[in-house]
């Protein structure tokens, strides 16, 4: 048993460098699966890695058989990250990987123009609109995900605390950070942003519905009223219920980001069956944490305030057929914490994770 686990350290530990110096994107693709097979291993749900086709986690995605991948728009000399070419040609480079794109994180052409009503905002929702369409053309993504947190976006006051087994993990404070000076944009209302989330989802959802495009709105990060002068609205469930009546439709929906709802102090097994039921739920980010809204620190997926298995049996009970992925994992033994939250081992442990809940939950399920 010594013996073995020593030899598991050393491996890890290889793991990490190589990882860390991108020498695994240059491992070959051999005893994989045949080129563009979906697993069969998930019960209809398109496990994921947010990734770029350059990650040196795609041959480990490959090998862990997770064949679709959440990225942004592989930037092209001359072309606007919008335009056909440059999307057509991500598209072919993750066709050339084996691997699916079937969500955009963070899209291009939508920031503080359209999020606080701006000069150039028209002509900034005018591109998003395009973007949406030559996705739906040129690409299998089927997801946008979106957030309508301006300025201040995903937001940590501390990056590496200290979590189980010496993990360092992300954590936020309020107390640190209530006394930070206004942004150059001012106080910015709470109102302002309802009418500002108003009249973008008036002009896209109508397009969304024409082309058959999810939108799905994620959580603020963290969800205090908040930051800096700039107000935080998508931080509350009842907030959510609010946004999804402004342009009712099933192509405008939302990303069930499990750690940020579980901080609004939501039931998260109860709410993915309320809003999984209504069609709302597009995308999955499957993390769990520990605090509340004001104080809290990110977790393995094994341990914290949600209970993972009942979370995971819930998108199997609704038939969640969507895009799910890991998200803000701790960085473990043998990595530089370069990218906290998004380091690979503790990425890879949280796929093994979610893979034995589903299996396990899936397998009952036939039992009976």
């Amino acid at each position: 048993m010594k013996t073995n686990r020593r030899t598991f350290i050393r491996q890890s530990t290889a793991v990490a460098a190589l990882a860390s110096t991108g020498s695994l994107a240059a491992a070959p693709r051999q005893g994989g699966p045949p080129e563009g097979k979906h697993s069969t291993k998930d019960f209809g749900m398109k496990f994921a890695l947010a990734m770029s086709p350059d990650s040196p986690r795609v041959p480990l995605a490959r090998q862990m058989e997770v064949l679709h991948a959440v990225s942004g728009v592989v930037r092209q000399p001359n072309q606007n990250p919008w335009d056909a070419e440059a999307i057509k040609a991500t598209k072919a480079r993750w066709d050339g990987l084996g691997i699916k794109w079937t969500v955009v994180e963070g899209p291009p052409s939508l920031g503080e123009q359209t999020k606080l009503a701006l000069p150039g905002r028209d002509e900034e929702i005018s591109n998003f609109i395009t973007f949406m369409k030559n996705l739906k053309k040129w690409s299998d993504v089927d997801v946008i995900c979106y957030n309508w947190m301006p300025v201040i976006s995903w937001f940590r006051s501390k990056m590496d605390a200290p979590g189980r087994g010496g993990a360092l993990v992300t954590a936020f404070d309020y107390e640190d950070i209530k006394n930070k000076p206004l942004t150059k944009y001012g106080e910015v209302s709470k109102e302002a942003l309802w009418n500002n989330l108003t009249y973008f989802l008036k002009a896209v959802v109508p397009e969304a519905e024409k082309i058959g495009m999810n939108l799905s709105l994620h959580p603020d990060d963290p969800q205090v009223d908040s930051i800096q002068g700039i107000s935080r609205i998508m931080n509350t469930v009842e907030n959510f219920d609010k946004m999804l009546k402004i342009m009712p439709s099933k192509w405008s929906g939302l990303t069930m980001c499990q750690g940020n709802f579980a901080l609004m102090g939501a039931d998260i097994p109860a709410l993915i069956h309320r809003w999984g039921k209504a069609g709302h739920i597009n995308f999955v980010h499957f993390r769990n944490v520990q605090g509340g809204k004001f104080k809290f620190t990110e977790t393995f997926h094994d341990e914290g305030q949600i209970d993972m298995y009942r979370a995971m049996k819930a998108y199997h009970d609704i038939g969640f057929r969507g895009t799910i992925r890991p998200d803000h994992v701790p960085t473990m033994a043998g990595e530089e914490n370069t990218r906290p939250g998004y380091m690979t081992i503790g990425t890879l442990f949280a796929i093994g994770y979610m893979r034995g809940l589903l299996e396990s939950i899936g397998k009952s399920s036939s039992l009976r």
